[in-house]
């Protein structure tokens, strides 16, 4: 419904400088012009207003619209609760589509491809993502029964999707963001395990491989599995289970891709099985779905509830009121939403799954001074979110009692087990909260802070150093807060190691690559067990970690109780280009001191920069592979055959060095500045050289005026392509911390 008239009474809501960037350009209401056409208060009213309006279909509830809308209105501005991005973009506009997770069939004939890609595109231009299984294709050179001819297999069409997703701007404000899966006995297992081990490849997709049970008996007993071809359920053939998770290990060491998910343990947990099986989750893993199913999510504020005067210093009655309010705001979301496609509106309204999860967990942590890497974290965790888990069931059977409950829910394990009905089939989930975190000025799920300080753009290329706010008080109350001890946090990024400081405020305020890799994953598992669907969570790892760590971080995952895991070692993205392909042959050159030089793919896209130089008209071609610089060639007009040369080898030797993963940074570094018989002065500045004009074009396209931002592990992290701060990956996704960018895949 429409939202009805903001009161002039409302209460102007505090907005921070890192929120106020984000909600200006990603979720205020633009005109044609581009410009916003409402402010942060109509926002924030046209959200609760219109989410509340729904509230007039059931006459036995217990709340009137407008005071719903109020209470909605605070609960969000007070950011103990904010709904997913759909929500807050499209809530009470024409659009109207305001869930952020969906799964899509992907039959096997050419009709179902190809209507699952048009359906893909509908739902990204609405602003949702979309998950695939491509398990039903049949492999690569099958035959295909009505024209004699031979398959493509599932690889060359998971690229057209890919192609296809590129090409839609999803809600406006980032490309549309998918998962592919695959499960682990299809014959083409082994060429989609290695999918994404070039860089730059299927950019719009995160890929997870699905693991069963049978396959993870064979791998322990070291025991060859079967292969199935989906269309004839006949066996294929059979692999070494170890060595197919030795692979799966070692492209997650090289790049992170692919992830893992246990599908036999998600669906023992699928709530209504009488509707078949799921086979898919939504684009960072936490959301399981049926084909044709939608989730919309939203998240609480943990840090709000932080009680300094009560026993445990968790305010839990206020809690349970925003938890009971989460539940009816989520659930009149599912009647608010306007869907792409009428199967997915007959879906979420049979089942009415909604998914509540929590932020700002590791902000709690720190003002109750408790490491994130302890045993008293993760007992709370579970108190936590066994807490959030009742009472989100409570809520669901109140609303069952004022709406009725979920259609579905006579053939559900609710109705099997007599546990009285549910408004909702699923009512947890704990999502990547990128953006909404920084609306909230809070840490991101439940994932630790990646680091204590970080440098955010401002105005005219300047940077100002953010210090979290916790950390900071805790340093002025133990009188060690200082401005130089503050710049040495912000190049540092953790104080683990700052041994002049109070070992316990250095227990505390650990970060994401201070805190062991198991303790990322018991922490995971903590959550997920009060968590129906799944918790999004990186186990990130130092970038001297070994495949066998990840090996074990796998089997701890499978022995815990996981339903997948996500696993990043730091900097392997950067480094790359000496992982792919034979992984012993790139480590021993590395040992040589030599670089492997990435193979160039087949298609790439660039531009062409004409620049005027002292010896004629310089046109520079850059072809980039993954919005980073690939290859350049140098061509100048005018001149002889000897200026020609020159131009040509400076690119080649800049190509050279960028396919083998010097950062362009460097590359500038050794080339702009370099004197020539002939400079010339234009608006650009005083260019020197043809090697000058090639650093110019480099530095002004992709470093923006500035240096690149290094890690406190000392390696060069992607920049993000918005404003040029650092970017990091957690919850499946780069995230940056200056302006909510985010990029999945």
């Amino acid at each position: 419904m429409k939202p009805s008239k903001m009161p002039q009474d409302t209460v102007e809501p505090v907005i921070s400088d890192n929120a106020r960037t984000v909600l200006t350009k990603r979720y205020l209401r633009k005109g044609e012009d581009g410009q916003p056409v409402e402010d942060f208060r109509a926002m924030f009213w046209r959200v609760a207003s219109s989410i509340a309006n729904e509230e007039k279909k059931y006459k036995k509830s217990r709340y009137k619209a407008d005071e719903l809308a109020g209470i909605f209105y605070t609960l969000m501005t007070e950011y103990r609760f904010l709904p997913n991005s759909p929500t807050l973009m499209n809530a009470g506009t024409d659009l109207g589509q305001l869930a952020a997770c969906f799964v899509l069939p992907v039959g096997d004939s050419m009709e179902e491809i190809f209507d699952a890609i048009k359906h893909a595109a509908l739902i990204h231009k609405s602003g949702g993502g979309t998950g695939f299984s491509f398990s039903r294709l049949r492999p690569k050179d099958s035959r295909v029964g009505s024209t004699g001819g031979i398959a493509s297999g599932p690889i060359s069409f998971l690229r057209i999707f890919n192609t296809a997703t590129e090409q839609v701007k999803q809600g406006g404000t980032r490309r549309g963001a998918n998962m592919g899966i695959m499960r682990v006995d299809h014959p083409d297992i082994i060429d989609f395990i290695r999918a994404k081990e070039r860089d730059g490849e299927l950019n719009n997709f995160n890929l997870s491989i699905a693991l069963t049970e049978e396959f993870m008996q064979a791998v322990e007993n070291n025991e060859e599995y079967v292969l199935i071809a989906p269309h004839t359920k006949k066996e294929k053939g059979r692999l070494k289970a170890v060595e197919v998770f030795s692979l799966l290990v070692q492209k997650a060491w090289e790049s992170g891709d692919p992830g893992i998910i246990f599908l036999d343990r998600i669906n023992r947990d699928n709530p209504t099985p009488a509707q078949g099986e799921i086979e898919s989750t939504n684009p960072c893993g936490e959301q399981p779905l049926l084909p044709y199913e939608a989730c919309n999510l939203g998240s609480i504020n943990l840090d709000r509830f932080y009680a300094p005067d009560s026993d445990d210093g968790i305010d839990w009655e206020a809690l349970r009121d925003t938890v009971h309010l989460s539940v009816r705001f989520l659930d009149n979301v599912i009647d608010a939403s306007r869907y792409p496609l009428d199967k997915i509106t007959q879906m979420v309204n049979k089942n009415r799954k909604i998914g509540l999860g929590v932020m700002g967990w590791a902000d709690l942590l720190f003002q109750l001074e408790i490491p994130y890497n302890s045993h008293k974290a993760l007992k709370l965790a579970e108190k936590v979110m066994g807490f959030i888990q009742n009472e989100s069931k409570s809520a669901s059977k109140l609303l069952a009692e004022e709406r009725g409950p979920f259609p579905a829910y006579n053939e559900s394990v609710y109705a099997r087990q007599n546990l009285g009905p549910f408004r909702n089939a699923t009512t947890t989930t704990i999502a990547p909260t990128g953006t909404l975190s920084i609306i909230a000025g809070c840490s991101s799920g439940v994932e630790p802070l990646f680091a204590l300080s970080f440098v955010r753009q401002v105005m005219d290329g300047e940077r100002l150093a953010e210090v979290n706010p916790h950390l900071e008080e805790a340093l002025k109350k133990s009188r060690s807060h200082s401005p130089k001890l503050m710049e040495e946090i912000s190049q540092k990024g953790s104080i683990s190691r700052m041994d002049f400081l109070n070992e316990n405020l250095r227990e505390v305020y650990v970060t994401a690559m201070d805190i062991e890799p198991e303790y990322h994953l018991k922490m995971q598992a903590a959550f997920q067990r009060y968590t129906d669907n799944a918790v999004s969570k990186t186990v990130n790892l130092p970038h001297e970690a070994t495949k066998e760590d990840i090996w074990d971080i796998y089997w701890m995952a499978y022995e815990l109780g996981c339903k997948g895991v996500t696993v990043y070692r730091d900097g392997c993205k950067s480094s790359q280009v000496l992982c792919t392909g034979d992984g012993e042959k790139a480590s021993q050159e590395k040992k040589e001191g030599r670089l492997s030089v990435q193979e160039r793919p087949e298609v790439v896209y660039g531009f062409t920069q004409k620049v005027r130089t002292g010896l004629g008209e310089l046109y520079l071609t850059v072809n980039e592979v993954d919005g980073r610089p690939f290859e350049v060639f140098a061509t100048i007009g005018r001149s002889g055959r000897s200026i020609t040369a020159k131009a040509e080898a400076i690119g080649r030797l800049v190509s050279l060095a960028l396919r083998s993963g010097i950062a362009v940074e460097d590359v500038v570094k050794q080339i702009k500045g370099i004197g020539g018989e002939h400079p010339v002065f234009q608006k650009k500045g005083l260019l020197l050289s043809i090697p000058d004009a090639v650093g110019w074009v480099l530095e002004n396209r992709y470093m923006q005026g500035t240096k690149t931002v290094g890690s406190h592990a000392g390696l060069s992290r992607p920049s993000c392509p918005d404003c040029g701060s650092e970017l990091v990956f957690q919850e499946g996704c780069f995230v940056c911390s200056s302006c909510g960018y985010t990029k999945c895949g």
